[in-house]
């Protein structure tokens, strides 16, 4: 089973919630885990929820092209996917997931086209996904108003993704994504 599922989403917008309640659930499905050169958030653990990696580190696995898609987020903070996740996956006989920023979602759909299935996980709206940001009690003002900032510009990449779920409720939304990727997984490419 060589296929991907990806999922973009602003963040905020409960696209990782939703892969986790779906790997839960039995679909067969092997996370991919990305990696990042940010500090890690309190209990992140490295190589479970990141790979996480000095600037210069990064910048020596782009050189040694170790990625399949990598991005510069933010000013000096970079994103991205490496080769050996999508193998390990693969070699267990699962589809691979990504948690992907939008510009890393649309990559990964033209990398891979029918092999992949893209999804994009919209809030319901600008005002709940500020009050998501600020119930994590992750970020300070200024972060928020930033990833608001990026989250209505990301929100313009909808239309570029094969589907879109508004997450106004994470059990419909989740079974909306159950759905989509059973057809998917199901069809013969």
């Amino acid at each position: 089973m060589k296929k991907i599922i990806i999922f973009s989403a602003p963040s905020g917008s409960g696209k990782t919630t939703i892969i986790h309640r779906l790997i839960k659930k039995g679909l067969p499905l092997g996370f991919s885990i990305s990696a990042t050169n940010r500090e890690p958030r309190k209990n992140e653990i490295n190589g479970k929820d990141y790979f996480f990696f000095t600037i210069e580190e990064f910048k020596e696995k782009i050189k040694e092209n170790e990625f399949i898609e990598w991005e510069e987020v933010y000013e000096g903070m970079f994103y991205g996917t490496l080769k050996s996740e999508i193998d390990r996956i693969w070699n267990s006989n699962k589809a691979v997931v990504f948690d992907v920023d939008v510009k890393g979602g649309v990559s990964l759909k033209n990398i891979f086209k029918n092999k992949a299935l893209s999804i994009f996980i919209m809030p319901p709206s600008i005002e709940v996904l500020r009050e998501r940001l600020m119930f994590r009690h992750t970020e300070s003002e200024e972060s928020i108003e930033k990833r608001i900032a990026r989250a209505q510009y990301e929100m313009e990449f909808a239309p570029k993704f094969d589907i879109t779920i508004i997450n106004n409720n994470l059990e419909e939304a989740v079974e909306n994504a159950y759905r989509q990727i059973t057809e998917f997984l199901d069809m013969e490419i």
